[in-house]
């Protein structure tokens, strides 16, 4: 346990073990476990649904996920023992590296995001923009291409790929009629390994392995936090190297030192959001990632899928339910009537949870543990939300399965912390950056591109008319 750094916290750390203990008990005696944790024989058989629901795409060592028990592990570790007594620092470098750093690993690791936090050429590149008047998201994405070119050389002329490297386009696929074979390793691939142009600075990266992802683990969040300030129109604060990953984001977007408790419950969260299977943003990542392109740009297709409403902004839309329900004891009525037009209830049920959301079941305890004594609209909110989580659970938990996700008390989480909803879905970014890269790396070790087929459905001999007969 990280006892230094959970000094002041260790009721969160009870009501972690709390959580974890009633999850267990409601699971029972089911294996949670997969059928075979060993390597696959490929091609595997499998149902698929539109949109590649059910389909496996790959292997992978980083993440696990079991809907029907509700459990959620990163590299074989329960969530709830990673909220209770680790830090996103050691999680961030479990998921990349495989094994949670010893004491050297850790110091030498904290060394390097403290150092990478600074990105004075990036923020002014950024500034430039007029951020206060855009989407918050896309101003991060638009971050993230300015630490590709302060922290790579990929964008030189100098660095300009040789042609006889390149392959015909598209041409690592199958013919739409041909049964796929199951190969391990893409048919072509770049023949000779990258080598770093001469003209270029030499201390400048290819944007590919871990220092590029220690970049963006730890430069995302000092994106976000400016972009917090300047929607504001304040100036970005500089990050402080005496405070943790979590505590630096909560300086730079408030402008004061978290309490011991503000830093937990931040650095909480984060644990909670690091990584959740082939979710649409990671899956965006690692097909931009398997043509060869590199991370920054593959961290940020994952930003650009976060951005859609069907993927982030959950919590920012409970949050305004929560609001317009006006308090507790309008509860009752406003869920009827909800379930009478059979309106989908924001927070409420998940692609792949069949049961209670265990991030959720950590982040109900933490909201209502940080909101006690708080000031009054918060108050209201908190009990509203408890009241409308007994109201849904008792009419839909039953029948269709429907309990709270992690979205449904996140939004209280950070409103209590002093974050506007607008920055919601980019602190899930913030988190979610050391998940994207952990999986593009893992499969880039044997990289195949991406290419899925499509069913046609459409229409054959068509006959062209000439422009003056249609």
């Amino acid at each position: 346990m990280n006892s230094a750094r959970h000094q002041g916290s260790t009721e969160i750390t009870n009501l972690i073990l709390e959580a974890a203990a009633r999850a267990r008990a409601e699971i029972g005696d089911i294996d949670h476990k997969p059928a075979a944790a060993r390597s696959a024989k490929w091609p595997i058989d499998c149902k698929i649904g539109p949109g590649l629901e059910g389909a496996i795409a790959c292997e992978s060592k980083v993440g696990y996920v079991n809907g029907t028990a509700g459990l959620l592990s990163y590299r074989g570790y329960d969530v709830f023992e990673l909220c209770a007594y680790s830090t996103y620092e050691e999680v961030s470098y479990l998921l990349l590296h495989g094994h949670l750093p010893n004491p050297a690993q850790l110091v030498e690791y904290e060394k390097k995001l403290a150092r990478y936090r600074h990105m004075n050429k990036t923020l002014r590149l950024l500034m430039s923009f007029p951020v206060e008047h855009m989407n918050a998201m896309a101003a991060l994405r638009m971050g993230t291409i300015f630490m590709r070119q302060e922290f790579t050389y990929v964008d030189q002329e100098a660095a300009k790929p040789d042609l006889s490297d390149a392959i015909s386009a598209d041409e690592d696929s199958i013919g739409m009629e041909t049964k796929p074979s199951g190969d391990k390793k893409a048919i072509y691939e770049f023949r000779k390994k990258k080598k770093k142009p001469r003209k270029v600075d030499s201390q400048l990266g290819d944007a590919s392995g871990l220092e590029a992802c220690y970049h963006l683990i730890a430069g995302v969040p000092t994106l976000t936090a400016a972009i917090a300030r300047i929607r504001q129109g304040l100036m970005p604060y500089e990050p402080l190297n005496d405070l943790s990953h979590a505590g630096n984001l909560f300086y730079m977007m408030n402008g004061r030192r978290p309490t011991p408790i503000e830093e937990r419950v931040l650095d909480v969260a984060l644990i909670l959001h690091a990584d959740h299977g082939m979710n649409a943003s990671t899956f965006a990542s690692m097909v931009v990632a398997s043509t060869l392109s590199d991370i920054y740009f593959s961290v940020g297709s994952g930003i650009a899928a976060l951005n859609g409403p069907l993927h982030g902004g959950a919590n920012e839309r409970v949050l305004h339910t929560l609001r317009e329900i006006g308090g507790p004891k309008q509860v009752r009525k406003w869920v009827k009537k909800a379930l009478a037009e059979k309106l989908k209830i924001p927070g409420f049920g998940h692609r792949v949870y069949k049961t209670y959301d265990p991030r959720a079941r950590v982040l109900g305890p933490l909201a209502q543990y940080h909101c006690l004594g708080c000031r009054a609209e918060i108050q209201n909110l908190i009990n509203t939300a408890e009241v409308l989580e007994r109201e849904v659970v008792s009419s839909l938990a039953t029948e269709k399965q429907i309990f709270p996700n992690v979205d449904f008390y996140s939004g209280v989480v950070y409103t209590r912390l002093g974050i506007d909803p607008a920055m919601f879905t980019p602190l899930f970014a913030v988190s979610r950056v050391a998940g994207w890269t952990a999986r593009v790396l893992e499969y880039m070790r044997n990289n195949r591109i991406f290419r899925p087929r499509a069913l046609y459905t459409g229409k054959f001999d068509q006959e062209y008319k000439p422009l003056d007969e249609r």
